[in-house]
């Protein structure tokens, strides 16, 4: 598959100081590719150099290979859905989703097709005519992705397209937004915070941290192998256990690595009375436990390992799980534990799998 759109080593200053160092990113043809990080970490600004509404200090912008720095925004090939929607509230949806089409000097001839198969494809069919301040924040979303998309432009740009729904409304949307994407097949940046969000919608997430680009990958590999520290304790909760010569201290359990950090998920760690015999035990007091619907989060205290968070059935006694009790887990470590061991500042990190 070709790449649609990339970044060479860019970097950005604003007022005196750099926010982007070197940042350096392919993204495919088609391909969805989620900017997530916390605030602070340039994502909105590696959007917005993409969008050309930031200039760059060093590095290039390339759309299919073309460097694109000194090009206009409205002459990028862009759609772009800001957070706030930025539709206009004395148009018709229609009129919204047809704006870009003007701007573009598309034949008028053109425009109502066009107008009529974006509102089709998000699923507002028929509304063309209803004023936009009549829509819930749902569909008024849904209006300005069918406006980004109506010109049919090489490359989509979403800044936290979600920020606004509540959160039944958001999870909704994040499956609407991807089914949306794969059926056009344009290719696709977002910004997000929201972790689910960034996990659900996309085919790589690229976690940024302090202006640089700290990895990225596939959902399931972010999550399950993390390839930093930072990776690891901002993508979901993780219990990060240190290792010591081969082994995880205070868990009977050898590691590839002699030295390093585990990195086991909660729902790796079971009640004991539920885990395979194999595998490894340990003891410890609960200190708080929180039943969230589809689960009980505890929080238990380990004298070598310290905080241990757990996942645990819903179906459990709640006396059980209760804080103050002293409860035996396991560690479902049989698929190998994901270890990053020690390296030294300027190397890359090193991952180890459980013996």
């Amino acid at each position: 598959m070709s790449v649609s759109l990339s970044l060479r080593d860019v970097c950005v200053t604003l007022g005196g100081t750099e926010i982007l160092h070197g940042v350096n990113l392919d993204v495919a043809e088609g391909e969805f590719i989620t900017l997530l990080g916390p605030s602070g970490s340039g994502k909105t600004t590696t959007l917005n150099v993409i969008a050309g509404l930031e200039d760059t200090t060093r590095g290039h912008v390339l759309f299919d290979g073309k460097p694109v720095e000194k090009v206009p925004p409205h002459r990028r090939d862009i759609g772009m859905v800001f957070q706030s929607y930025a539709l206009f509230p004395h148009m018709t949806v229609g009129q919204n989703v047809e704006f870009g089409l003007g701007t573009r000097k598309t034949p008028k001839a053109e425009r109502k097709k066009a107008v009529e198969r974006s509102l089709e494809l998000v699923r507002l069919a028929g509304m063309g005519g209803r004023q936009v301040r009549s829509l819930s924040g749902g569909q008024q979303q849904r209006v300005a992705l069918a406006r980004a998309l109506a010109p049919n432009p090489s490359v989509l740009l979403l800044d936290e397209p979600m920020a606004a729904l509540d959160k039944q409304l958001r999870e909704t949307m994040q499956v609407e937004i991807k089914r949306i994407q794969e059926e056009v097949a344009v290719t696709t940046v977002a910004v997000t915070h929201d972790q689910t969000e960034a996990l659900t919608m996309s085919d790589r997430v690229a976690i940024m941290r302090d202006g640089v680009l700290e990895q990225i990958d596939s959902p399931e590999v972010l999550y399950r192998k993390p390839a930093t520290l930072f990776a690891a304790r901002f993508l979901g909760e993780a219990n990060l256990w240190p290792v010591e010569g081969g082994r995880i201290a205070g868990l009977d359990a050898e590691v590839a690595a002699r030295n390093g950090t585990a990195v086991v998920r909660p729902e790796d760690v079971l009640l004991a009375t539920r885990a395979p015999d194999h595998a490894p035990r340990l003891t410890a007091r609960i200190l708080a436990s929180s039943f969230q619907g589809t689960r009980y989060r505890i929080e238990a205290q380990h004298p070598t390992l310290g905080s241990v968070v757990a996942s645990v059935p819903p179906d459990v006694e709640p006396a059980t799980v209760a804080p103050g009790v002293e409860v035996e887990l396991a560690c479902r470590v049989a698929g190998g534990a994901h270890v990053i061991a020690d390296v030294e500042p300027d190397q890359q990190p090193a991952v180890a799998e459980l013996a």
